[in-house]
């Protein structure tokens, strides 16, 4: 993804990346799938999360392969981060997930998710969820909706869309 990323102040001394990684804490901690499943935040900056999982033997299917849910749980979480990084509370409204190609056991997944629009209070995310191969495994797209809260209340609110750029790199 291509990011004007802003790295001084944007409000009350908080950068945006400040916002996104301190946003990501907080979710990350409250989060009980996020635990339960073992993902790792390996990254995340404003509209951007990289969240890593490796397949269990207690998340196979009966086809010995990792189940369906599991990939999407992990696109979802994804998902949920990137879209909370501005310390806005952001919620799914709707998803989708293409599935390409099995997960096995021991497998390393890594969901890359980015938020690609925003209009007002709806923005449109997606993942790819890929194995340690890089082989793509799954294709997740999710539409989110902005409530009135904050993920952390003390923090400021910061506005995502002047901190991306379009598929052009402007």
């Amino acid at each position: 993804m291509t990011s004007k990323e802003q790295t001084g102040p944007v409000s009350d001394g908080w950068s945006a990346q400040q916002v996104a990684e301190r946003c990501a804490e907080q979710i990350s901690a409250s989060d009980r799938a996020i635990a339960q499943l073992g993902m790792v935040l390996e990254e995340i900056r404003p509209g951007y999360a990289r969240l890593c999982m490796m397949v269990r033997e207690d998340m196979l299917n009966s086809h010995e392969t990792c189940h369906g849910g599991m990939i999407f749980t992990l696109a979802d979480c994804a998902f949920a981060l990137s879209c909370n990084t501005g310390n806005h509370e952001t919620v799914a409204a709707a998803a989708s997930i293409d599935y390409l190609r099995p997960a096995r056991s021991g497998d390393q997944l890594t969901a890359v998710a980015k938020e690609r629009a925003r209009s007002g209070r709806t923005g449109i995310c997606e993942v790819s969820v890929c194995n340690q191969r890089g082989e793509l495994l799954a294709q997740f797209r999710g539409r989110s909706h902005q409530t009135a809260n904050k993920i952390v209340p003390e923090l400021p609110q910061v506005s995502l869309a002047s901190t991306q750029s379009d598929e052009h790199g402007r």
